[in-house]
């Protein structure tokens, strides 16, 4: 809103309100981001995720190490700085070396990594893919895809996609229904599912059954039926 001054002015200051907001300016300009330049500390920490799948004889031993951003301070994050893949098994390094220096390539970039997760999901074995503790998993490098989001959610770059309380009292309910109707029934290899459950295209575990006439998945609670 433009005011209109007729007399002259002899004197000013800045108000209390723009003092504050240039020194929060003052005070965002001073965060550090992730960016290619950051040089690496002589120490970071990290987590290591062993996978075990059917497809190798060996087990690959997935490791993400982080570094901390303005610690100390209400800026302070945690992200993801490189990765490293290790295993008995020689078969497939030449792949994995290429893949973890790239993942270690955009870790370091800068900006939203999350996508890297559905990227390597997306991957699927031209041999098929396996089940695992009731959920399908396509390849082996979707499984490094898991392995990262693993880690993704537990540094809170991913937001856990927690049921809400009526969808886990729904879900409850149908196991319920389902164990009183078919008592303790045979359950599906690694889960904790009817062994005739079907695959879930939601969630992607094996855990769909019908029930009133209806196919719900009893690990997520999608319905058909809504």
């Amino acid at each position: 809103m433009a005011i209109k001054i007729d007399k002259k002015i002899t004197g000013y200051e800045v108000s209390k309100e723009e003092a504050s907001a240039q020194k929060a300016d003052a005070g965002d300009s001073n965060v550090v981001h992730m960016h290619e330049k950051l040089e690496r500390p002589e120490t970071l920490i990290g987590n290591t995720y062993k996978i075990k799948t059917p497809l190798t004889e060996h087990a690959l031993y997935v490791t993400i190490n982080d570094i901390i951003l303005n610690p100390g301070t209400p800026h302070e994050k945690r992200r993801p700085f490189e990765i490293f893949i290790n295993s008995k098994s020689m078969d497939h390094f030449q792949w994995i070396v290429a893949l973890t220096r790239i993942i270690s390539a955009v870790f370091r970039k800068g900006g939203d990594a999350t996508f890297l997760v559905e990227e390597l999901r997306s991957v699927f074995d031209p041999r098929g893919g396996y089940f695992k503790r009731g959920k399908y998993t396509p390849s082996l490098v979707a499984e490094i895809g898991d392995a990262i989001e693993c880690h993704m959610k537990m540094i809170g770059m991913i937001r856990t996609d927690e049921l809400d309380e009526d969808r886990r009292k729904f879900i409850a309910e149908k196991r319920a229904a389902h164990h009183e109707r078919c008592g303790d029934s045979e359950t599906a290899e690694g889960g904790s599912f009817p062994a005739e459950a079907q695959l879930c295209a939601k969630c992607s575990t094996k855990a769909v059954i019908k029930m009133d006439g209806c196919m719900t998945c009893l690990n997520c609670g999608d319905s058909k039926c809504g």
